[in-house]
């Protein structure tokens, strides 16, 4: 069964193939003439043969599809064991960090990468949940099973959720002065961006006509990408950086492969690889290592003056699990358009658990109208709404996932028969027991905006921490008929 994201795989069933029988990225398959034509032959391994004049088999070489080349079609997106990922993997990450351990041995340190793994909250709260440790000790931990494979720097990502909430904040307040005194169209409501999941579904579906209404800030994972690949390699005098994100989807590995985020001019992508939950599990499992006996670490930053380390502290944004986008928008766009403060806020649950919404009124009239919306079923609904022009919302916090980012696809799965309801519900206070941050109060991050990128709105920190989406036109070739 595929990880990546349920929106991915039932949004069209027709969709739901391998490669081998609709992609129609073009390839070179090169063919031996024969007088007869060929005879091919499968065999026990699944490997391909093909039977020669002379009574020998030859060997097929396999086509190999990287996420790439998926993200630039429109046929076999949903079959994620089907598609050879050769740099999404725990094989690739582990290659690495012996690579760069046989450098330091022969004395080639220069040439080593400098290897920084960035940890998002989920996972560590998914694996904190299976091995049954704090939230601290967890990370902890962590960080000093990615040290002793060899990684330099192991960091939280703090610094790239406070960047993705103001940017998301700014970017509202931007569009929803555009819409009430242009008259400008196609801005409002703003849709949440940082699912991949959700963008890739939008691009793939329903193209140009969803797409306006998408948020262009970046995810966290693409801001963090973004800051250790540019800040954090100039700090280090321009020394080749890999960098590892730890994510609770398999669709992340989707938006780390998009050609927005590779630097032609580096030759480098701003994250070379992520690791799910789930496979770290896996990566545990495989060596007979506990994580609870794994001795703890610091998490570096980078940013400081002399590379500081620190003792993990976990936080969380008020609001939901992924991010609590709809919260924090909603409560500056309240104080910024309105002059209202809005300490508490309530979303109220319309036709399921994963689809709320919150009103803003004041004297009778609704000010804002924001909406939750998780899972296949609610995003179609949403959309629909947006296509007959029906939707009252000014903004909503999109999530492939039913329950969010804490229950994303990658995430360790239940043991010992415990429902998978029940485990989200126990991520959920987990992480509502975490101490609350405020991006608007981060230091490190009013410094970078002011030494590093100019300032909000500038040229420089647009171009960092912002994107842009694309359609993606159905082929027509003689692979997608239907017969």
């Amino acid at each position: 069964m595929s990880g990546f994201s349920g929106v991915l795989q039932l949004t069209d069933l027709d969709d739901f193939i391998t490669p081998s029988q609709e992609c129609i990225m073009p390839t070179e398959v090169k063919t031996t003439k024969t007088g007869t034509g060929a005879k091919i032959t499968i065999g026990d391994d699944g490997d391909y043969f093909q039977m020669q004049q002379d009574g020998t088999t030859e060997k097929l070489q396999k086509v190999e599809i990287t996420l790439a080349d998926c993200l630039a079609c429109s046929g076999c997106i949903t079959s994620a064991e089907s598609v050879l990922i050769t740099q999404q993997s725990q094989e690739e990450i582990l290659r690495v960090f012996e690579e760069n351990q046989v450098l330091h041995k022969t004395g080639d340190s220069l040439e080593a990468k400098l290897i920084i793994v960035s940890l998002s909250v989920q996972p560590i709260l998914s694996l904190a949940v299976c091995y049954n440790l704090s939230p601290n000790d967890c990370a902890s931990k962590l960080a000093g099973y990615f040290k002793s494979l060899g990684a330099d720097m192991v960091i939280d990502m703090t610094i790239a959720d406070d960047f993705a909430l103001l940017e998301n904040q700014r970017e509202f307040i931007k569009r929803y002065r555009a819409t009430t005194s242009d008259g400008v169209k196609n801005v409002l409501p703003m849709l949440a961006s940082s699912c991949p999941g959700w963008v890739c579904y939008a691009e793939k579906t329903h193209g140009s006509y969803i797409l306006p209404y998408i948020s262009t800030t970046k995810s966290p994972q693409q801001i963090m990408g973004s800051i250790i690949k540019q800040y954090v390699r100039e700090k280090h005098n321009g020394r080749q950086i890999y960098h590892v994100t730890v994510m609770p989807c398999y669709d992340k590995k989707l938006e780390a492969a998009r050609e927005d985020f590779f630097d032609k001019h580096s030759e480098q992508r701003d994250v070379d690889c992520v690791i799910t939950a789930i496979e770290l599990e896996q990566m545990l499992m495989k060596n007979n290592i506990n994580l609870e006996t794994i001795a703890g670490s610091t998490f570096s930053e980078p940013w400081a003056s002399g590379d500081n380390e620190r003792e993990p502290l976990l936080c969380r944004h008020i609001g939901s699990g992924s991010g609590g986008y709809a919260d924090h928008i909603f409560r500056y766009a309240a104080k910024e358009l309105f002059d209202i403060d809005n300490d508490k806020i309530e979303f109220k649950q319309l036709r399921n658990p994963d689809f709320r919404e919150t009103i803003l009124e004041h004297d009778g009239k609704v000010l804002l109208r924001f909406a939750i919306a998780n899972g296949f079923r609610n995003i179609q609904n949403l959309v629909q709404k947006l296509k007959r022009g029906k939707s009252q919302y000014h903004y909503v916090e999109v999530m492939a996932c039913p329950s969010g980012c804490l229950n994303g696809g990658a995430q360790v799965r239940p043991k010992d028969g415990m429902p998978q309801k029940e485990l989200t519900i126990a991520l959920e206070r987990l992480y509502d027991a975490l101490p609350v941050t405020n991006p608007e109060h981060n230091q490190l991050v009013k410094q970078l905006y002011e030494n590093w990128l100019g300032g909000m709105d500038t040229d420089k920190s647009n171009s960092i921490l912002h994107t842009e989406y694309h359609e993606i036109v159905k082929a027509n070739t003689a692979l997608n008929i239907k017969w």
